[in-house]
């Protein structure tokens, strides 16, 4: 009989879901004696029902957009150790979780848990102090669990004794974990997972001529993660007032009122750069590979696919919480630049430009802790611990 995984996800940004789909695509390849592993996701909100699922999710995208300084209050709050390890377990949310997920288990008896968001495995954590193993006074249990982090820090809710693996995007992550009381042995510092595909790229002439763009100019990418964060609007006019000469690619992910916006606002004025403003696109894989700068906030979806693409990042906003710690994590890494009050993006931007060596500095920095083999890693530990 085939081995069997559940990866349970959250549709709350696009980083839950992307991890996800690139791990079960490496699993879904693995043999255990002759049989391939089955892999299906869940989206664990939607078990409860698809109010709290839509509250939740949208919840999440409304705070980064419009109250950002909110909900980096929620966050700070909430990585408290004391809320984290007791709080969750104990509210309604969560016990109402962990009754929708035995249900689940009961059904599908899986042989081992990934997750990639800290809800589902706060409420599996609970399950499992409950029922560790199979005996012969009940024969259901939880099998292993495996903690995805999405994002270069350590929330605490992500922190739960009964966890069996953490999956971490870099070795101070693991560090972090330490810090916080984890086993060395049950921290694999194997990075996010992207999908395989996002690795290949068509030519960067073909992609920038298919946008209105000239393939020889020096690139700026602007963006804000899926639905469009961030001060994009000031942020392009600040760029508009640069005295160098290069292009401007504006990607609004889903936030099509900005696009309209935007476009709008460029019909009205004059300037000398040439710009395109694009929506939300699947093709990222080859835009990451044409540019030459991306001006964004680093969610740990970006994050990861501009480490993997070698694209050296200007970071000029990002949603206070696991933003502000990814942009740290960076910063320390030599991997970014950060914008301040004298460093503008302005300051910053003219140096890259005028001095190539510069781009290359962050290039290297970034090769230095990029990991390309995440997904294949981790399906590696899978077979090691279901196929024993």
């Amino acid at each position: 009989m085939s081995k069997k995984v559940l990866i349970m996800s959250a549709s709350t940004g696009g980083g839950h879901n992307r991890a996800a789909k690139a791990m079960k695509e490496e699993i879904e390849k693995r043999c255990i004696n002759g049989e391939y592993i089955t892999c299906e996701i869940v989206d664990s909100l939607k078990l409860i029902n698809t109010t709290m699922d839509k509250i939740i999710s949208s919840g999440y995208e409304k705070s980064a957009k419009y109250t950002p300084k909110a909900w980096g209050g929620v966050y700070k709050i909430s990585d408290a150790n004391i809320m984290s390890k007791h709080e969750f377990k104990g509210n309604l949310f969560n016990s109402l979780l962990s009754s929708r997920l035995k249900k689940l288990l009961k059904e599908s008896k899986p042989d081992l848990i990934i997750g990639t968001h800290p809800f589902p495995m706060i409420a599996l954590s609970t399950l499992k102090k409950k029922y560790p193993y199979r005996n012969a006074f009940n024969s259901f249990f939880v099998p292993p669990l495996i903690s995805v982090l999405t994002d270069y820090t350590a929330h605490s809710a992500y922190i739960q004794d009964e966890i069996d693996y953490y999956i971490a995007g870099d070795e101070y992550v693991r560090e972090v974990l330490i810090s916080e009381g984890i086993e060395d042995d049950k921290i694999k510092p194997y990075g996010i997972p992207v999908e395989k595909s996002f690795l290949e790229h068509r030519d960067k002439n073909v992609v920038l001529e298919e946008l209105g763009l000239e393939p020889d100019k020096f690139t700026v990418l602007l963006m804000g993660g899926s639905f469009g964060a961030g001060n994009i609007k000031d942020t392009l006019k600040e760029l508009l007032l640069i005295d160098r000469d290069f292009q401007i690619l504006v990607i609004t992910g889903r936030n099509e009122s900005l696009k309209e916006r935007l476009e709008k606002s460029l019909e009205k004025s004059s300037f000398d750069k040439n710009i395109s403003v694009l929506g939300f696109t699947k093709d990222m894989n080859d835009i990451l590979s044409a540019v030459d700068i991306i001006v964004s906030k680093p969610g740990g979806l970006t994050t990861t696919e501009c480490l993997l693409k070698e694209l050296p990042m200007i970071i000029p906003y990002y949603i206070p919480g696991q933003e502000k710690e990814n942009l740290d994590f960076l910063s320390n890494c030599g991997a970014a630049l950060r914008t301040s009050s004298k460093f503008t993006l302005t300051v910053l931007l003219k140096v890259l430009i005028d001095n190539p060596e510069r781009v290359e500095l962050l290039k290297n920095n970034i090769r230095a802790i990029k990991k390309q083999n995440t997904s294949e890693d981790i399906a590696d530990l899978v077979c090691e611990i279901i196929g024993q």
